[in-house]
């Protein structure tokens, strides 16, 4: 992709008590939500990795989504927004996808990029860029 911006889009992130704490991080793109599980609080400073685990995607109308999943359902648990806001592509490859987030917790330049493409499809690295 070349380096003209994108327009921008929606991010959400939902703080997701299941079975075992963790944060959703959903980029609206390509008419859905993608999606992945964030086992520890998402980066808030330069230097911070996090596992991210990509999931299946959520209709765009779920970034709203605030409540209980109910016992029983899959995800069961609380559900609240974390944070929210805008971010704009900068790039978008199939192993590495670079966002500027305006959030109002995470703001500034970020980084998805796919652990070991060739064994883990779904396994990412997320981070904030110095």
């Amino acid at each position: 992709m070349p380096k003209e911006k994108i327009k921008k889009s929606i991010f959400v992130v939902h703080e997701h008590h299941a079975s075992n704490l963790h944060w959703d991080l959903r980029l609206s793109m390509d008419g859905v939500l993608k999606s992945w599980a964030v086992p520890k609080e998402p980066p808030l400073e330069p230097g911070v990795r996090r596992l991210a685990i990509q999931v299946e995607d959520h209709a765009l109308d779920y970034a709203d989504f605030e409540g209980t999943i109910p016992e029983g359902e899959y995800g069961a648990g609380e559900v609240k927004i974390w944070d929210k806001g805008t971010y704009s592509l900068e790039s978008r490859h199939e192993d590495k996808m670079v966002m500027t987030l305006s959030g109002r917790k995470l703001k500034g330049a970020y980084v998805l990029l796919r652990f070991r493409p060739e064994k883990e499809k779904n396994m990412w690295l997320f981070f904030k860029r110095k």
